[in-house]
């Protein structure tokens, strides 16, 4: 109800915005008067047409305002249409001004929102208790991502394994959510927990006809039903629905990494990346004075990491340390937190007064623009990784990070940058890797400004 309260709102404040603003309160008349009178009601009927109001989506990220795109859109086209049909072009400057005026205060209207709503969310309100149903290790790894699930609403509050773990000792819990049964006692325990969701993870044991006899048997619960993909980091543009022979079946599109789609991300990136610079000399320039003046050495860090397909570059950083660091690692050595391959250590004695300030807010990764510009970089990507960390991947999956340009910032980075673990990392990567969309791009550069605003994470 707050979230259509909100949209109307938005709505009946850019109507008024046109008619004040760009009329001057010459309103207009006969059929044109019709056509802005039911502007607010189709806008509002668009955004229900398209479930914009979906609890389970309100706060949950893209589809929501996916969701709110595609009612504005149609809101227009059918305005328009209905313009032209009674023949008036009076009412153009609410149909293609409100209309657009109000799509935007909305989508910014649902990201204070969304704001609200997850804050409200780490406090225990406005989820969904969900109980989880799968195999100990499945299980482990949905929990790591636990975090991500409560921003969308869903709590794990409970988990059912498969009946052979009890065989022999079954864990009374799983990072501390508890284990209340085998998945034989999934329909009991819901009615008992009043659990409002199952997920189900892949296993062995949901066979066809098990799976769609839960099913039925949550129907009558009103419980719903969520059933993980066998591959669940494989989502986004690569799942479609085949039907084959009257089955939907799930299909995995191979992943590009070449075309027009990449094409359009290289000329965004140079094109991008030079217009920053641009904007931001004079603090390029005040940064590397400051790191001259109150440090001796070179205002710039000149490094070989490992780019697109293991080839190698130089990537330039503003100097954060002082000039001897790497001479003096073994100094530090005993202090690494033990990130995987990763040397990760607090209040590093290397770095100067001035790097602890730059680095909090990522200013020393700046000169990576230029990184950009060459081509060796992209604006998003995989964090770049040094020619030691490669050399120690132990797995297949974590070479697929080179499959795709290293990026200045990413998923890691609004992530929460050093505070994730090394799986956290490679498995932000790997989900940019295996699901980039152009729009996905935009959405972590987005977040990116106030990741660094926030400076968590950054030592």
């Amino acid at each position: 109800m707050l979230a259509c309260s909100i949209d109307l709102a938005c709505v009946l404040v850019a109507d008024a915005v046109v008619t004040f603003g760009y009329h001057h309160l010459a309103f207009p008349a006969g059929r044109s008067l019709a056509l802005v009178a039911v502007l607010p009601i189709v806008a509002v009927v668009a955004l229900a047409s398209q479930r914009s109001w979906d609890a389970r989506i309100l706060g949950s990220g893209a589809e929501e305002i996916r969701r709110v795109g595609r009612a504005y859109a149609l809101a227009i086209a059918v305005l328009a249409v209905a313009g032209y049909a009674w023949g008036t072009a009076a009412g153009q400057s609410w149909i293609f001004g409100a209309l657009p005026l109000a799509a935007v205060a909305t989508v910014g209207a649902r990201l204070g929102l969304r704001r609200y709503i997850r804050s409200r969310r780490r406090k225990g309100a406005y989820v969904w208790s969900v109980l989880v149903a799968g195999d100990t290790v499945e299980v482990h790894e949905l929990l790591a991502r636990s975090s991500e699930f409560l921003d969308s609403g869903w709590e794990i509050d409970g988990i059912c394994l498969p009946a052979d773990s009890f065989r022999g000792k079954a864990p009374l819990a799983i990072d501390d959510v508890p284990v209340l049964g085998t998945e034989d006692d999934i329909v009991g325990i819901v009615a008992l927990h009043g659990f409002q969701a199952v997920a189900l993870l892949p296993s062995s044991d949901w066979t066809h006809s098990k799976t769609r006899a839960l099913s039925w048997d949550l129907e009558r619960t009103g419980t719903d039903l969520l059933m993980a993909p066998v591959l669940m980091d494989l989502v986004g543009p690569r799942l479609h629905m085949a039907p084959l022979a009257g089955l939907p079946l799930l299909k995995f599109s191979a992943p590009r990494y070449s075309g027009p789609s990449w094409l359009v991300k290289n000329v965004f990136d140079r094109v991008a990346a030079l217009m920053i610079v641009a904007l931001l000399a004079p603090v390029l320039l005040a940064i590397a004075v400051a790191i001259r003046v109150t440090s001796p050495g070179p205002a710039l860090f000149k490094q070989t990491r490992v780019g697109r397909d293991g080839r190698t570059f130089t990537m330039y950083k503003f100097r954060s340390m002082v000039v001897n660091a790497e001479d003096r690692l073994a100094e530090v050595a005993d202090r690494d937190i033990g990130a995987g391959v990763l040397f990760k250590i607090y209040d590093d004695p290397r770095v100067t007064r001035v790097g602890k300030f730059i680095r909090r807010y990522s200013l020393d990764e700046l000169p990576q623009l230029f990184n950009v510009v060459t081509g060796d970089m992209s604006l998003v990507g995989p964090r770049p990784p040094l020619e030691s960390e490669v050399a120690r991947y132990s797995e297949d999956g974590m070479r697929r990070r080179l499959f795709v340009k290293p990026g200045l910032t990413g998923l890691w980075q609004v992530s929460g940058r050093s505070n994730l673990s090394w799986e956290e990392s490679v498995r932000a990567d790997l989900r940019y890797v295996e699901t980039w969309t152009f729009a996905m791009d935009l959405a972590i550069l987005w977040r990116t400004i106030g990741a660094v605003l926030r400076g968590n994470g950054a030592y």
